[in-house]
């Protein structure tokens, strides 16, 4: 889910019946009103107030649904919802360092991995959301001293799959857990960066300065050469801070393949005796002095190619201050002798990927090229085993991730992200149960439409309402945001259309019958099956499928025709005659005007739940889902025609002829290149 379009609104006072949130706001929401309510219908949710700065939205153009333009006054997680790490669990980002997860946001570029034939490689991907909440915590703690922190739900990366922190709530204790047996894929623990400091400056400069050419001009000006931009910009910016005049040469960037250049201009000293004096090796360097002079010392001389991190040196000297310096930090290494007595002597550090992420976190090069990991195979490098496993007896607020490739890397290990908020789409399975804990409150949706349809540039699109997420979900009954809604696009005479599950339409109905009448409006109702039992299972927090088609019903009497969307067909459950006939007899009882048959279709989010649900429930029918869903999150198209067919049948025999083929209501399919979704059953 995306906020780039909210806005937080001031606390004006708290509605009827309501009292202000105690958990913390979601990380994308800073500001916002939080409340809970005092009535055991909506006993532990949490509703964010916000102000909308746009309530049009543009579906994207790849998406294969039938219409352009949506309005979601409402948006809430889905109930797979799981939270991950404390905020201060540093991810490794695609520039090589490190940021702390409660500061990542969507649009940065992090590592994840992809396998890629033998081996799951790194790669770089885009965090697509970020958000947070309070959950019960963990401590998981590892040989080599690794402590995250995490919520029970989340899954890290472990030599056999997928492991959760903890057991699953009572009936779901049999997902693959964390167990002391288990050890983790990944680098172990990040290094936290140097902290900036006039000793870690001047280590800096005795590096650069006495590595990388200076070469005195003769008239005051001193000038070094060094191959990275990125380091002649920081050599300026430290010689700055040690009261140097300096300056990159007039003409922007150097050209591709040509070193960069620093101009340093010394103020009142003749023959740069300042810069002198910045090179001189200091009687007794403490820690903060010996990490800027290693990253100087790789900015100025060293290299990182193919795995392999390599620092030069002109002569002994120099060669033994900076082992001294790897020393000094644990670090191994091997010293290369050059073939020629011209040549750079080299310095191998030894140790592998860890060494190097530790190396160039530890000490801050400030080149970020040498530092890509992408393409590297992951590995189990470090001592990574679990030993210890523990609640930590309180709720904290714990953050999590959407990102491209399914996983981020958190304190050197690689962990799964949450793929709740890609699931929101009304048609997944467990739409249903979008009565969620986090719901954010759109409460200005009225007034910000009525805007926006007054706009020169609108011109009378349709609008599908109830796509994302129901619009007539039950808190809807305490803030009435849809009233406001329909009276504008009544006044503009502007066609909409409303997808619910929600009885509390009916409360609306005088106004849908006036904008009926000066406007094309669409309604339907979701009702996948008629089971009961099945039903509680699988949609509590949805009315009852009766319920729905008594709705259905006082609709049509009313004069506003209704069709139904009959999802999701479950495969094993409600796809066989006898389901379908009752089910299409219900509907056309109800006097829908059409029904549209959806095969179940299992996106990340939805369809881990239903695989805990289904092995739990039916583990009969694990075999048949891993076969229908080997590919992907839909079901084959075979099987798809064969639904619409049967449905089509039955449909006829009781009079209601209209029957869509459910393809045309399918969400967007996965971008070309990206990989597959795949259906996991335990």
């Amino acid at each position: 889910m995306r906020w780039e379009n909210l806005s937080a609104p001031p606390d004006e006072g708290l509605p009827d019946g309501s009292a202000p949130a105690t958990p913390p706001l979601p990380l994308a929401l800073p500001g916002a009103v939080a409340r809970t309510f005092d009535t055991p219908g909506f006993a532990g949710m949490t509703f964010y107030e916000v102000r909308a700065k746009s309530i049009l939205n543009r579906v994207p153009g790849t998406s294969r649904v039938p219409f352009q333009w949506t309005v979601n006054p409402y948006r809430g997680c889905s109930h797979a919802c799981v939270y991950c790490l404390s905020g201060d669990t540093p991810i490794l980002m695609a520039d090589g360092r490190t940021k702390p997860i409660e500061a990542v946001r969507p649009g940065d570029r992090i590592y994840g991995t992809r396998r890629c034939g033998t081996y799951r490689r790194y790669v770089v991907t885009t965090v697509l959301d970020a958000w947070s909440t309070v959950k019960p915590a963990y401590r998981v703690t590892l040989a080599d001293g690794t402590s995250l922190v995490a919520g029970g739900d989340h899954r890290f990366l472990t030599e056999r799959g997928w492991k959760y922190v903890a057991a699953g709530p009572p009936g779901n204790a049999r997902r693959p857990r964390l167990t002391t047996s288990n050890r983790l894929l990944g680098t172990g623990r990040f290094t936290a960066p140097p902290k900036p400091s006039p000793g870690y400056r001047r280590g800096y400069l005795c590096a650069v300065l006495g590595a990388a050419g200076v070469a005195d001009t003769g008239d005051g000006r001193v000038r070094l050469t060094l191959a990275d931009d990125e380091a002649a910009d920081r050599s300026a910016r430290f010689l700055a801070g040690e009261g140097v005049r300096a300056r990159r040469p007039a003409g922007g960037p150097t050209a591709p393949g040509r070193p960069a250049t620093a101009t340093v201009v010394v103020t009142g000293q003749p023959g740069g005796e300042t810069v002198t004096e910045l090179a001189r090796w200091p009687a007794q360097p403490a820690d903060g002095w010996w990490l800027g002079f290693l990253a100087g010392a790789f900015d100025a001389r060293g290299s990182c190619r193919q795995g392999v991190l390599r620092i030069g040196a002109r002569d002994d000297a120099t060669v033994e201050r900076v082992t001294a310096g790897l020393r000094r930090f644990g670090f191994t290494w091997v010293r290369e002798e050059p073939r020629a007595p011209t040549r750079l002597r080299q310095v191998r550090l030894t140790g592998g990927l860890p060494a190097r992420l530790r190396f160039f976190h530890l000490t801050d090069p400030a080149a970020t090229r040498p530092r890509s990991i992408e393409g590297a195979a992951l590995k189990c490098a470090g001592d990574l085993r679990v030993v210890r496993i523990e609640p930590l007896g309180l709720a904290l607020p714990l953050w999590d991730l959407t990102t491209g490739t399914g996983d981020f890397i958190a304190d050197g290990v690689v962990s799964h992200n949450c793929f709740a908020r890609n699931s929101h789409t009304y048609l997944d399975l467990d739409a249903g149960a979008d009565f969620d804990r986090k719901v954010v409150v759109k409460v200005n949706a009225g007034e910000l439409l009525r805007r926006e349809l007054a706009a020169p540039k609108w011109r009378g699109a349709p609008v599908a309402m109830g796509t994302n997420v129901d619009c007539y979900q039950r808190v809807e009954g305490r803030y009435r945001l849809m009233p406001p809604i329909i009276e504008a696009l009544r006044d503009f005479a502007n066609p909409f259309s409303i997808l619910t599950k929600g009885t509390l339409i009916l409360r609306d109905l005088p106004l849908l019958r006036q904008a009926a009448e000066v406007t094309r409006v669409g309604l339907a109702y979701s009702v996948g099956f008629v089971d009961e039992a099945l039903w509680r299972a699988v949609e509590p927090g949805t009315p009852s499928p009766r319920r729905r088609l008594d709705a259905v019903r006082a609709l049509t009497d009313a004069g506003l025709p209704v069709g139904v969307l009959m999802a999701p067909v479950l495969p094993g459950l409600t796809d066989d005659d006898e389901s379908i006939e009752r089910t299409v007899a219900a509907i056309a009882a109800a006097g829908a005007t059409s029904v549209t048959p959806l095969a179940l279709h299992l996106r990340p989010g939805a369809r881990e739940w239903y695989a805990h649900w289904l092995a739990r429930e039916f583990p009969r029918l694990v075999p048949r889902y891993r076969q229908l869903y080997r590919s992907g999150a839909y079901a084959p198209q075979a099987y798809q025609r064969e639904v619409t067919a049967r449905v089509r049948i039955a449909a006829r025999r009781h009079g209601l002829h209209r029957v869509a083929a459910g393809d045309d209501h399918r969400p967007p399919e996965p971008p070309a290149g990206a990989a597959p979704e795949q259906l996991t059953l335990l």
